[in-house]
């Protein structure tokens, strides 16, 4: 039997039914890749893995460890494993000015206040962002808030950071720019998407399907075999199987 903490993330045996409704059955990603996409439909229960393996939402069975660390289970500790970028940054922020934002996580994980002045500092200067810092967020595009989201995330230290279909929403542009970011980031990402070109240079991907897990391994293997199987249900003239 491999031993669990060989692993950076070991998720497994996730089910998850909200009144009774099952929405994960049977999911898990045991993993040490430092870059992992997962991929489905839309309906698929990918936000809801997202959600799960970031201890936000409690699995019905199975569990979920990030450095050994029990997400679900011990919140505080959980801050400085995992950190969860949303679609949309709005449904993230709640601060006003950009410095509040950021320093607001740190501040969860009891860091004394002076610290976080610096840490805050320190975060928007490698951004090249210092001009932020007082800037009020409602002024701010989508593609700067989710940045200002990042940045969030990124004081906090985390060793793993779950992208839940980021681009959502972004022109090209600004997508390109964002993207570029992540991948300079030197930290373990969880991307969440249904589109398999954001994928480009992965490690792994698992791909769930009607909240199963369909395949997981190399992108070589599971990106061809998802597109091909989204490339059959498009063709279908069968407009029922256009659900999710």
């Amino acid at each position: 039997m491999t031993d669990p903490s060989a692993f950076l993330i070991d998720m497994h045996g996730i089910g998850f039914a909200p009144d009774g409704v099952p929405v994960l059955t049977d999911i898990g990603l045991r993993s040490n890749a430092r870059r992992i996409g997962v991929v489905g439909r839309n309906g698929s229960g990918k936000t809801t893995f997202a959600r799960i393996l970031a201890g936000l939402i409690a699995p019905d069975t199975g569990k979920v460890r990030i450095a050994g660390i029990d997400v679900g289970k011990d919140r505080k500790a959980a801050l400085g494993v995992v950190g969860i970028l949303f679609q949309n940054p709005d449904h993230q922020i709640i601060f006003p000015t950009v410095e509040e934002e950021i320093a607001f996580g740190l501040l969860q994980q009891q860091h004394p206040k002076a610290d976080v002045s610096k840490i805050v500092e320190d975060t928007l200067a490698s951004f090249g962002k210092s001009h932020w810092a007082k800037a009020a967020i409602h002024q701010l595009s989508q593609g700067q808030r989710q940045l200002v989201c990042l940045m969030s995330v990124l004081a906090m230290r985390p060793k793993v950071i779950i992208l839940d279909e980021p681009f959502a929403g972004l022109d090209i542009p600004t997508t390109l720019q964002l993207q570029r970011t992540l991948d300079a980031i030197d930290l373990t990402l969880v991307h969440i998407t249904h589109d398999p070109n954001v994928l480009t240079g992965y490690d792994e991907v698992l791909w769930i399907d009607q909240g199963k897990p369909e395949m997981f391994g190399a992108v070589a293997q599971v990106l061809p075999a998802f597109q091909n199987r989204m490339n059959q249900i498009g063709a279908s003239d069968d407009l029922s199987d256009l659900t999710g």
